[in-house]
C-alpha cells in the first residue's frame, strides 16, 4: 500500500491595507519622501499629487482620500486655502500640514481652523503614527455622523453608539439640564458619568468662571465650539475642546455636547514654539559661522554667499589663512540639511581652522580633517569638500577635493582653463583615506576660479527633468564679469533660483569664486 503523499502547505501572502493619499505638495522628491515612509508604515499607498487649488478640487470629487498630506506654503497655494478647500468640499478627511518653515501663529491658526496636526520635514518619525491616529479619529467622527443619522430613527441606536464613543458626550434638555452623559465622562471630566446626570455643565467648568458660560456658548448662533479646562475629582486640571449641537428625538429638541481631551494637541503646539524657537537660533548662529566679509587680496577679488534650503543647512564655505602666507578656499556640503547638518558643518569649521594653522597642504589638511571627522560622522553622514591653496604672490593654485562637484577655472573671455576633479571620497566613509592634490594651476589676470556645491549644480527646472549644471553657472558668471563679486554671487543664486520657479530649490545653494583681476585694476 502506498504511503500518502506529503502536500506542502503554502501561506497566504500577508495583505497590506491600502491607503489613499492627497499629497499638495510642489516637490515631487518631498512626496516621494511621504510615500516611502507611510509604506514604510504597512500600507499599500495609493497617492495623487496636486500644486493647485484647482488639481486639488477635481482630486476630492473624483476620489475618495484617507488623508491629505499638505505643505504650507506652494506658489499657487497654501495649507490654509488648501484647509478651505476640504472644508468646502463637506468631506472628513485628516488634514496634515507637512513644511520645512512655518511661523508658529500661522501653524496654531491653521490647527485651530481643523488642521488636524503639524509636522516638519526632516523630522518625520512622527508621521506614521499620526496618520494612524487621525484614522482612527476619524473613524469615531464617522461614527459618531452616523449615530447623529440613526438617533432620528431610534434614540436607542444613538445611545448605543455614544456609549462606545471616545468623546465624552452630554445629551442636555434646553434648560441646561444634563439628561445623558456616556462613559466617556469618566475618561475626559473625570467623573462618574451617573453624577453627572441631572445637573447643569456649571459642575464640568472651572469654578471661577461665572455660572453658565459653557451652556451660553452652547446656545448661541454660529460656531458653537469652546476650549477650557476642567478640574477632575483628583483635583486634576484638565483642557478639553467642547463642541455643541442641536439635534431632535423623541418629539423633544435636545443639546448635545462632544468633549474631548486636548492634553496632547497642547503639548504639540508647545513643542512646535519651541522647535520654531530652536530653528531660528540655530540659523542666526549658523549665519554667524560664515566669513562676515571676504579676504583682500591685491590683484584679486573673492566672494561667497550659502543660502540654506530649510531654516538652517548643511553647506558650508570659508576662508583659511594657511601657513606661508597663501589663502584656502573652502566650500563643503553636508549631507542633508537641517540642524543636525548645520551641527556637522560648524564641528567641519572648527577642525579646519584649527589645522589650518599648521597645515597648508590641501591633501594633507583633507587628511587630517577626515581622521578627526570619522567617527563622529558615523557612516550614515559624510561630507563632501574641495580646499583650494593659492599663492598670492605666485598665483599657483593647489587642490584637493573629497567627493565634490567639480570646481572650474575659465578665463573672463571664454573657455575653461581647468576643472578641479574629485581627488578622493567623501569626508567620512573610511578614516584611513589619504587625500592627495590635484594638477597644480598657475592662474593669471583674467581668471575666475568658481567653486558650489550640488544645490546650484542638480537645481531641477519646473518639469523636474533639467539640472541648472555647471555650464550654466559659469557662463552666469562670465556675462557679469564687470560686476563685483559679491553681487556675481548673488546674482548666479538668484538665476538658480529662478530656473526652478514654481518650486523652491531643493537643496542649500553655496557658491564661492575667486576671480585674478586684470593687470591694469590690480
Amino acid at each position: 500500500m502506498n504511503a500518502p503523499e506529503t502536500l506542502d502547505v503554502v501561506e497566504a501572502p500577508v495583505v497590506r491595507p491600502v491607503l489613499r493619499v492627497l499629497i499638495v505638495e510642489d516637490s515631487g522628491v518631498d512626496a516621494r519622501v511621504l510615500v516611502n515612509l507611510l509604506r514604510g508604515g504597512g500600507w499599500q499607498v495609493d497617492h495623487r499629487r496636486v500644486e493647485t487649488g484647482p488639481a486639488m478640487a477635481e482630486a476630492l470629487a473624483a476620489g475618495n482620500w484617507d488623508v491629505i498630506l499638505s505643505d504650507h506654503n506652494l506658489p499657487e497655494l497654501s495649507a490654509p486655502r488648501a484647509l478651505a478647500i476640504l472644508q468646502q468640499s463637506g468631506k472628513d478627511i485628516p488634514f496634515l500640514i507637512v513644511s520645512g518653515g512655518i511661523e508658529e501663529g500661522v501653524a496654531i491658526e491653521a490647527m485651530k481652523a481643523g488642521a488636524h496636526d503639524f509636522l516638519i520635514k526632516g523630522a518625520l518619525a512622527r508621521l506614521v503614527p499620526v496618520v494612524q491616529r487621525e484614522l482612527r479619529e476619524v473613524g469615531v467622527r464617522t461614527a459618531r455622523r452616523n449615530a447623529e443619522l440613526s438617533l432620528r430613527e431610534s434614540e436607542l441606536r444613538y445611545r448605543s453608539v455614544w456609549e462606545n464613543s471616545t468623546d465624552a458626550v452630554l445629551l442636555m434638555d434646553l434648560e441646561g439640564v444634563i439628561r445623558f452623559a456616556n462613559p466617556a465622562v469618566a475618561t475626559v471630566f473625570g467623573r462618574d458619568p451617573s453624577a453627572v446626570v441631572g445637573n447643569t455643565l456649571d459642575i464640568l467648568q472651572p469654578p471661577d468662571d461665572p455660572k453658565g458660560t459653557w451652556w451660553a456658548v452652547g446656545r448661541r448662533d454660529g460656531v458653537r465650539v469652546l476650549e477650557s479646562f476642567t478640574i477632575r475629582t483628583d483635583g486634576h486640571w484638565t483642557p478639553v475642546e467642547i463642541a455643541f449641537n442641536e439635534m431632535a428625538t423623541g418629539g423633544q429638541q435636545w443639546v448635545v455636547a462632544f468633549a474631548r481631551d486636548i492634553s496632547v494637541r497642547l503639548a504639540q503646539q508647545a513643542e512646535l514654539a519651541r522647535n520654531r524657537e530652536q530653528f531660528a537660533v540655530a540659523r542666526e548662529i549658523q549665519q554667524r559661522l560664515f566669513p562676515q566679509r571676504s579676504p583682500l587680496i591685491p590683484g584679486m577679488e573673492i566672494a561667497g554667499a550659502s543660502q540654506p534650503a530649510e531654516s538652517a543647512g548643511g553647506d558650508y564655505f570659508d576662508y583659511l589663512t594657511l601657513p606661508g602666507g597663501a589663502i584656502g578656499l573652502v566650500v563643503a556640503d553636508v549631507s542633508g540639511h537641517g540642524v543636525g547638518s548645520a551641527l556637522l558643518m560648524a564641528e567641519a569649521r572648527a577642525y579646519l581652522r584649527l589645522l589650518s594653522k599648521d597645515v597648508g597642504d590641501p591633501g594633507l589638511l583633507l587628511t587630517a580633517a577626515n581622521r578627526a571627522l570619522a567617527d563622529d560622522l558615523g557612516g550614515d553622514r559624510y561630507i563632501t569638500m574641495v580646499l583650494v591653496r593659492i599663492d598670492p604672490v605666485s598665483l599657483r593654485l593647489s587642490y584637493a577635493s573629497a567627493g565634490h562637484p567639480e570646481g572650474l577655472v575659465f578665463r573672463t573671455e571664454g573657455g575653461v582653463k581647468a576643472s578641479l576633479r574629485r581627488t578622493g571620497p567623501p569626508l567620512g566613509r573610511r578614516a584611513e583615506v589619504l587625500y592627495a592634490n590635484g594638477p597644480d594651476v598657475t592662474l593669471e589676470a583674467g581668471d575666475t576660479l568658481l567653486l558650489v556645491t550640488d544645490g546650484i549644480d542638480e537645481a531641477l527646472d519646473a518639469a523636474q527633468t533639467d539640472c541648472f549644471g555647471l555650464e550654466r553657472a559659469r557662463e552666469e558668471i562670465q556675462r557679469r564679469s564687470t560686476l563685483p563679486a559679491a553681487e556675481a554671487v548673488e546674482r548666479l543664486c538668484g538665476a538658480v533660483r529662478r530656473y526652478t520657479e514654481p518650486h523652491a530649490p531643493a537643496d542649500d545653494l553655496t557658491v564661492l569664486m575667486a576671480r585674478i583681476l586684470p593687470k591694469a585694476t590690480a
